[in-house]
């Protein structure tokens, strides 16, 4: 039986490639964003690749009242609700004294309330039926803030707490409703070309970068599998690894302007008399971005991180069998060393 899906941010990037990857498997989606074009064209794709049923959403997620709306007209077409995705995002680039109040409310309200609103309404579905599953896309920066990105990373550390105080009340009250909170790298998406920045040059994902698609795998594989976090490729896993082993030292190193700040930028300057960003109105309200930014030169399209998460047992085996290998090859190599020295 196909699953009934709820995506918010699905018309671009992440969200994108997620209602793909949904749509292939024959889902039955809902899919929220505030670009008229961008969503458009998610559904006639996700039609075109398979779902079962397709409904839009033209809704801010930061009104709770709207995101409610959207979730019982699922619910009401689709007579249940199994996955809830929360993936909506917004962000500004900028020293943290360079962003203004209001930016670190509106970051916040679509980042953090946004996942609150979106897993209350599907709270409000999932708990009567004593089952569903709701996942957060995080990010590496969820536990480790790096310079230009403060309201970015604040709001990805709020979704954690949040995320932490719920997983125990239903591990108490409902313990079949999974929750989840998927841990991103940098990903290859359209929000590097409409990111509201202050910085004189283009932004980009610290390298190295991945394709959507490899976030949406991960996204639907903890939808599945219900993984308290899943932490995505390597650079994830090194990120969160040095800030529990040496987070002085990382902050030092971050300060480093090569790498803290250069990193984050491209070498190609900024047209301020054109440059528009989507931080209080969609920039896919006329135009249809998709799911890849303009780093598809650089962008990976496998992470052998998540294959080796995903397949632990496969990967567990290899380890082995390698370690195996290695231990025969020096054995036999102090063999020949022996016979050839007469010891």
């Amino acid at each position: 039986m196909s699953q009934t899906v709820m995506i918010t941010g699905a018309s671009a990037g992440i969200g994108r490639a997620t209602a793909q990857q949904y749509a292939r498997r024959g889902a039955r989606l809902g899919l929220i964003a505030r670009g008229e074009a961008g969503l458009a064209a998610a559904a006639t794709e996700c039609r075109d690749l398979g779902a079962e049923a397709v409904a839009t959403y033209q809704v801010d997620v930061a009104d709770s009242a709207a995101v409610d709306r959207a979730g019982d007209d699922l619910v009401d077409r689709n007579g249940g609700l199994d996955v809830w995705i929360n993936n909506a995002m917004v962000s500004v680039f900028a020293p943290t004294w360079e962003i203004s109040a209001d930016e670190f409310r509106r970051v916040t309200e679509v980042n953090y309330l946004g996942t609150v609103h979106g897993t209350l309404s599907a709270l409000r579905h999932m708990r009567p039926a004593g089952i569903g599953t709701i996942v957060q896309v995080g990010s590496a920066l969820a536990y480790r803030g790096i310079p230009l990105q403060s309201a970015y990373c604040a709001s990805k550390h709020a979704i954690q707490g949040f995320n932490d105080s719920l997983r125990s009340e239903l591990l108490q009250a409902s313990p079949r409703i999974k929750l989840s909170m998927v841990q991103l790298p940098a990903v290859n998406t359209p929000q590097f070309s409409w990111v509201r920045t202050h910085l004189p040059r283009h932004p980009q994902p610290v390298p190295p970068i991945f394709q959507p698609e490899v976030a949406a795998r991960a996204i639907c594989w903890a939808a599945d599998k219900g993984p308290r976090e899943i932490n995505v490729g390597g650079p994830t896993l090194r990120a969160r690894l040095a800030d529990v082993l040496a987070p002085g030292l990382l902050d030092r190193f971050l300060a480093l302007r090569q790498v803290g700040f250069d990193a984050q930028q491209t070498d190609e300057v900024i047209d301020r008399a054109t440059w528009r960003d989507n931080v209080d109105s969609p920039m896919d309200a006329e135009i249809d971005h998709g799911a890849h930014g303009v780093f598809d030169g650089q962008a990976h399209r496998r992470s052998l991180a998540l294959w080796a998460v995903t397949h632990k047992q496969t990967a567990a085996a290899l380890l082995a069998a390698g370690l195996g290998a290695a231990r025969a090859a020096v054995g036999a190599g102090s063999s020949r060393v022996r016979m050839a020295t007469g010891r």
